[in-house]
């Protein structure tokens, strides 16, 4: 993982990655929204996944690394009835897991194509 940034909504996004790579998230990128002023949030952590299945196994890692490491629930959470993208808002952080297809289709990267983007790999 890269360099440790200051800041609760940082943390929380690394977090989230780590959540994502301990379940093989493929592509996991994060957004840095601090600069967009239309942003609603700090970041956008995504990735995807071939299946359904998998798409809920990387949400639950998230849900469950970042209530080990900060107790924090997320606010809101959308997606797992079909499993073919999942929204976990934790306000300063909001994370999109998608089926590989839907990734594609929203192309959430190319709407927030002035943040700053980072690429993690998988563990």
């Amino acid at each position: 993982m890269k360099e440790k940034q200051v800041g609760k909504s940082a943390y929380l996004s690394e977090k989230v990655i780590h959540g994502m790579q301990e379940k093989k998230g493929n592509e996991i990128v994060r957004l840095d929204m601090q600069n967009i002023h239309s942003s609603v949030s700090d970041y956008f952590v995504i990735c995807h996944a071939e299946s359904s299945t998998q798409v809920r196994a990387l949400a639950d890692s998230v849900e469950a690394e970042v209530f080990k490491a900060m107790q924090q629930e997320p606010w809101r959470k959308e997606g797992f009835e079909h499993g073919e993208w999942i929204l976990l808002d934790y306000v300063d952080v909001v994370v999109h897991i998608f089926k590989t297809d839907k990734r594609k289709f929203y192309g959430i990267e190319e709407l927030w194509g002035d943040a700053d983007m980072e690429n993690y790999r998988s563990a």
